[in-house]
């Protein structure tokens, strides 16, 4: 294997320039290079003879370029043309939008052109899809007259050069791979060998080769992955826990004073992390649930839980305003147990914040909520028992673990509400036990979801009127990309100003976003909650932990610049009272055919989980939380969608081999590349 984790500028045909090319490809090692796969194959096994080539068919032709032509259609389309003969005929070849082709495509060239063919004004013409120069000198078989890889690429690496580098590569560095995948597991599936498997990924003999080369390797891709999360779960088994005593009266008083009755769901939840806190495991768990489904309840008795046995909490939440809405909630559901809540976020006075990190170094705080503060150096617990962590992808791994390193093997509970489709959950979750809240509180109204054209703006704000004089408060929600787009957030003040003075004028209406300081959202969410402000024009820093039970309106202007799970999180901020609630989707006249999906499934589908598969499929798995912080692995070959069954049998795998042998010590080869491939990922397993 120690060729293979050289450097890739060893690799025969790299060298120093390329390798830096190769970086931007995420390439470091000769590994790397092997396992960067093709995004897809061209069949080029039949290379179509021009004057055969049949118009609505996808084909494959080969010629020389007769002679060129760029011309200008409309101010923001050109066309770039090139007649293509061989021996049967000429077809016109045609790019849109190319330029720069002018510099490359020169009469004389020979080229290979695949795209579909149709017939245009009596001429034959192929519409390209992918294109590559011949050059005369090269005579093998690596880029023609078989199925050919195509792969992700870069600005200064060519199809044919990544090709051939890789094909050398291959025929001499196989010698050095290592079969991590066990024998049994190779015998029981029928796997092909890794090096047969390499082989015909990147130059099959045959699709049906191809696709059991892909077979073998995702299921490879998975296996190791599922072992590194089964070897993290058997690393917290070995950790000595806090066992909690769950019979408090502090709880049970807590639940005394509730206003309202648990749903079945809650309890099932409650019932599974009471069992993990009375353990001498520390509890690593994920609780999920909708928006709305009470996992606020949930949480607050796992810190109550560690509070009654005489240890402090803490609370970590993504931004200052859920920070705030956390301490706002928990101050009120734990006053009648004189319980002291401390609230850390950055903005506070240094006095407060000293005050505050002398009260928990000396335990006289028992529980602090705040943001990224609480992982500061200068924070000391005199003894941490439990640690909640709110809406965890919108955090780093490290910061997780910050966090828990703050006391002794404390129990953990990490929380979202953006529902996660399962295969993600086992993928970046896997090594933590999994508990569901999917019932909502019984009374709650599903809200009305509706898409509405900026052509019916003065009947939507007609309706919302009307509304507004009944007593209701409503969201109009603006997108802020970034937190520095200063251009988005001058619309936002801009839209706030004309609505006051120009379509409400009998209304308070305030602006809120993320740059404000902590005060002047106090202010401003103290006002919305106390009905003096009736519009509530808001950048999505209401996203999560926003609860206002009278506001059952939302409009949602530029709609389509929102994925689902974000969209489906601003809609949770509404339907949270017994009023019917409404969400109208704005969007302008031109939106794109994905976006169109998009608003189409938010109308459509109300369910938080249904929802996040959907975005799952639109979006995958790298971009569906809108930040790559979370802490999903770069997989080089899975696709969690069409290999979802390949997973959860994966991970039965994986998990049976390393029940039976926690240490993985028959199993060298295999301990070896789980190290080597996770190593950076702290959070699943420990490094040596």
């Amino acid at each position: 294997m120690a060729n293979l984790t050289c450097s890739v500028r060893y690799a025969k045909g790299v060298g120093e320039k390329r390798a830096q090319l190769f970086k931007k490809l995420n390439i470091k090692t000769v590994s790397d290079l092997l396992y960067h796969f093709p995004a897809h194959y061209e069949d080029r096994s039949n290379v179509a003879p021009i004057g055969q080539t049949s118009p609505g068919k996808r084909q494959v032709i080969q010629g020389q370029v007769l002679l060129v032509n760029q011309f200008k259609i409309t101010k923001k389309l050109s066309v770039f043309k090139a007649a293509i003969r061989d021996n049967s005929g000429v077809i016109y070849a045609i790019w849109y939008n190319q330029s720069y082709l002018s510099k490359l495509v020169k009469k004389g060239k020979e080229l290979v052109v695949s795209g579909k063919v149709e017939l245009k004004f009596g001429q034959k013409q192929i519409k390209v899809e992918d294109f590559e120069f011949l050059s005369g000198d090269e005579k093998d078989n690596l880029h023609l007259r078989r199925i050919v890889p195509c792969y992700p690429l870069t600005e200064g690496l060519s199809q044919r050069m990544l090709r051939r580098i890789i094909k050398t590569n291959l025929e001499e560095k196989s010698f050095y791979l290592i079969d991590s995948l066990p024998y049994e597991i190779r015998k029981r599936y029928s796997f092909i060998s890794l090096p047969e498997a390499l082989n015909n990924i990147h130059f099959p003999e045959d699709f049906s080769r191809q696709k059991e080369a892909r077979r073998r390797l995702v299921f490879e891709e998975l296996f190791l992955l599922q072992s590194a999360l089964a070897l993290k779960r058997e690393e917290h088994k070995k950790e000595s826990g806090i066992p909690f005593s769950t019979d408090r009266e502090l709880t049970s008083s807590f639940f005394h004073h509730l206003p309202y009755s648990l749903t079945l769901s809650q309890k099932k939840v409650i019932r599974e992390i009471l069992e993990d806190m009375r353990s001498f495991r520390p509890m690593n768990r994920l609780l999920q649930g909708d928006v709305g489904s009470g996992k606020t309840v949930v949480a607050t008795l796992v810190l109550l839980t560690a509070i009654a046995n005489g240890y402090q909490t803490a609370l970590m939440a993504p931004t200052e305003i859920l920070a705030q809405q956390h301490w706002l909630n928990l101050r009120q559901l734990l006053a009648p147990l004189n319980i002291k809540v401390a609230l850390l976020v950055s903005d506070l006075p240094p006095g407060d914040k000293k005050e505050i990190r002398t009260g928990l170094k000396e335990g006289r705080i028992q529980l602090v909520i705040g943001t990224h503060a609480l992982i500061q150096k200068e924070i000391d617990f005199n003894e941490l028992g439990a640690v909640v962590i709110d809406e965890q992808h919108r955090f780093g791994v490290m910061q997780r673990l910050s966090l828990r390193s703050k006391g002794k093997s404390p129990h953990v509970l990490v929380m979202t509400a953006t529902p996660i489709p399962r295969t993600l959950a086992l993928t970046s979750y896997g090594d933590l036990d999994l508990s569901i809240i999917d019932e909502l509180p019984p009374g709650r109204k599903s809200v009305i979801t509706r898409w509405i054209s900026g052509s019916k703006r003065r009947e939507l704000y007609r309706f919302i009127g009307e509304k507004l004089k009944e007593g209701i408060q409503a969201y109009f929600v603006y997108p802020l990309i970034e937190e520095s787009d200063e251009l988005d957030l001058k619309s936002a003040q801009e839209a706030a100003d004309r609505l006051q003075s120009h379509i409400f004028p009998d209304f308070r209406i305030c602006l809120l976003h993320g740059r404000m300081r902590r005060e002047e959202k106090e202010r401003i969410m103290d006002s919305f909650r106390e009905k003096k402000i009736h519009i509530l024009v808001s950048t999505t820093v209401i996203e999560v932990g926003i609860d206002i039970p009278n506001a059952s309106l939302m409009l949602i202007e530029n709609a389509e610049r929102f994925g689902l799970a974000q969209l489906h999180q601003l809609r949770g901020r509404i339907g949270r009272g017994a009023r019917q609630s409404h969400c109208f989707l704005l969007t302008g006249q031109k939106i794109s055919p994905q976006a169109r999906q998009r608003i189409k499934i938010m109308c459509k589908v109300k369910d938080g989980f249904l929802l996040a598969e959907e975005d799952l499929k639109l979006r995958g798995p790298g971009e569906f939380f809108g930040t790559r912080q979370w802490g999903m692995l770069n997989l080089k070959i899975a696709d969690l969608i069409k290999d979802a069954q390949v997973l959860y049998l994966a991970r039965k795998e994986a998990f049976q081999l390393v029940r039976k042998d926690p240490g993985l010590k028959n199993y060298p080869q295999l301990w070896e590349e789980i190290n080597r491939r996770f190593v950076q990922q702290l959070d699943l397993v420990k490094v040596g």
